[in-house]
């Protein structure tokens, strides 16, 4: 059977469906198992050794200019875990068998706009497998957690690349998010850095996380050993740094579930978003390595948003400025106490 699993963007959503991936190909070995995803994303899946053949969806051309080529293929069925209307048009034109992804946009809707809770208590994950749960499939939940992996190309030597840190263990320090109200304000970044009792590298790629970064590492330069790796490595080489680190800190983004992937120690930090979307980390059953999420319980604002706003509505922010840095400085620092006395 060759199926085409299809899950346009972004980082996080296309990490989060990884089980999937995995769960098919291992307990249906003899699928062949092609990937639809934007091409900007492609990197994000092109080492899955799961995946038989990756699809570049190409945003610039039409779909009828693409799908020729995907129904030459000849498809025995479609798991659509994107859902939208552009994944129907192409449902559409490929005709053939296809499962889609419910993606509870009712039940969000209603809590950001009238703040009725409406949502699962389930992971993103878990509602992604049930896709797969019944025939022809009858795909069962591993418990393995997320996949990600990294071409060898990719993967950073740090006491190279980094010789400032050396042999150190280190924080990972996303600092970057896909809009304003899912990060904290550069101030506080600034503060919690200064709280940090281990060096840190910085992460990010966007033009705004390599000004934010290039502002905090000038700020903190004098205090302690400070990398800012914003805008010097690509995806794969940041997933890499994220992955070798002690302690990996995060806003909700791709980077969260890439380091909920390799398993890491983290800080989730949460603005305008709530982990009750089931977006937060998704870690194995076994040996879960500890989490901690930092959000502001009980603002009547909150969530304002699925997915995120370039400014708070309310002018205030809230939901980032009364978060206590000191909080998340002493969960991070009692990590590296606790490695340097496991007694």
């Amino acid at each position: 059977m060759k199926i085409l699993i299809i899950r346009l963007s972004s980082i996080g959503d296309i990490v989060l469906t990884s089980p999937v991936v995995r769960c098919l190909k291992q307990q249906k070995p003899d699928v062949s198992i092609h990937y639809l995803v934007k091409k900007q994303f492609a990197t994000t899946i092109q080492a899955n050794p799961y995946i038989d053949k990756v699809h570049l969806l190409d945003p610039a051309a039409s779909l009828s200019q693409q799908t020729p080529a995907l129904r030459a293929e000849k498809f025995d069925y479609i798991i659509d875990l994107h859902n939208n209307q552009r994944t129907w048009l192409l449902k559409k034109a490929l005709k053939v068998p296809s499962q889609s992804f419910y993606k509870l946009n009712i039940e969000k809707w209603l809590m950001t706009t009238f703040k009725y809770n409406r949502l699962p208590n389930s992971h993103i994950v878990d509602r992604y497998l049930k896709t797969v749960a019944n025939a022809p499939f009858n795909i069962v939940n591993d418990g393995k957690g997320l996949d990600y992996f990294i071409a060898p190309k990719d993967e950073i030597a740090i006491t190279t690349r980094f010789p400032t840190i050396g042999q150190q263990p280190y924080i990972a320090l996303a600092i970057g998010a896909s809009l304003a109200t899912k990060k904290m304000p550069n101030h506080k970044l600034i503060n919690l850095c200064e709280l940090l009792a281990a060096p840190i590298v910085l992460l990010g790629g966007g033009k705004a996380d390599i000004a934010n970064a290039e502002q905090i590492s000038n700020k903190l330069a004098a205090h302690q050993t400070i990398v800012n790796a914003c805008g010097e490595l690509n995806l794969n080489q940041s997933a890499s740094v994220a992955k070798q680190a002690q302690v990996v800190i995060s806003h909700d983004t791709g980077m969260m579930h890439i380091a909920a992937a390799f398993n890491q120690k983290m800080v989730s930090i949460w603005g305008n978003t709530i982990p009750e979307f089931g977006m937060y980390p998704y870690l194995p059953k076994a040996a879960a390595a500890p989490q901690k999420i930092m959000q502001i319980l009980g603002l009547k604002c909150r969530p304002c948003s699925k997915l995120g706003y370039k400014a708070c509505p309310k002018k205030h922010f809230n939901c980032m400025e009364l978060i206590n840095e000191n909080d998340i400085a002493d969960w991070v620092n009692l990590q590296f106490s606790q490695q340097s006395n496991p007694y």
